[in-house]
C-alpha cells in the first residue's frame, strides 16, 4: 500500500512540470470470450494515465479490483482465482509513443507504443501497439488495443474452464487526457 501512495504522490508531483496530460478516469477492457459459451468480458472506468507531452512517455496505473463483470461470481472468481487482486492489488504500464510530437498531430495521428506492462506480479514487454492519438476540446484522446494471454503472466487456467476462456485476450484502452 505504501508504493502505490508514492506512485500517486510521484504520478501528481510530476504533473505539475512540463508538458503533462492526466487523467484518473481512464478505461481500460478486456475480453477473453469463446463463442458458444458465457461473455469474459470486463471493463475498469478508473484508471490513472499521465502522457508526458514533451517525449511521449506514458504511464498507466489500474486498480486490478476496479474491472467490472456482467456476472458477479465471475467478477469475483476472476479476482480471486486468476488476478489474485489482493495479492496484487494493481497493474500498470509504462512506456512510450515513439516519434510523439504534439504539435504534429493533425485530426487522427497514430503513433506505436512501447514498454512493460505488469499485471500479476509479472512484467511483459509489448511493442508496436498502435495508439491512435485525436486533439479534443480539453486535451487529447487516446486509443487502441493488443492482445495478451494469460501465460503471460503465470496465470494458469484450469482444465475445466479452458474451453471457455480464450487463449488471446483483447485489451482495449481509452485515454481522454488533460493538461495539468
Amino acid at each position: 500500500m505504501k508504493k502505490f501512495i508514492y506512485l500517486i504522490a510521484l504520478l501528481s508531483f510530476s504533473v505539475y512540470s512540463q508538458g503533462k496530460y492526466l487523467t484518473k478516469t481512464g478505461t481500460v477492457s478486456f475480453e477473453a470470450s469463446v463463442p458458444s459459451f458465457e461473455e469474459v468480458k470486463a471493463k475498469n472506468d478508473a484508471v490513472t494515465a499521465i502522457l508526458n507531452t514533451d517525449n511521449g512517455d506514458f504511464a498507466a496505473l489500474i486498480l486490478v479490483k476496479g474491472f467490472r463483470f456482467k456476472n458477479a461470481l465471475m467478477e469475483e472468481h476472476f479476482n480471486e482465482n486468476y488476478a489474485e487482486s489482493d495479492e496484487y492489488p494493481k497493474a500498470t504500464f509504462k512506456g512510450n509513443l515513439n516519434g510523439f510530437n504534439v504539435s504534429s498531430i493533425d485530426g487522427n495521428s497514430t503513433f506505436k507504443v512501447s514498454g512493460s506492462l505488469t499485471f500479476h506480479g509479472k512484467s511483459k514487454e509489448i511493442s508496436d501497439i498502435n495508439c491512435n492519438v485525436v486533439k479534443t476540446d480539453k486535451g487529447l484522446e487516446l486509443t487502441g488495443n493488443f492482445s495478451v494471454t494469460p501465460s503471460d503472466f503465470d496465470i494458469e487456467i484450469p482444465k475445466i474452464v479452458s474451453k471457455k476462456i480464450a487463449e488471446d485476450i483483447e485489451v482495449s484502452f481509452k485515454f481522454d487526457v488533460i493538461k495539468k
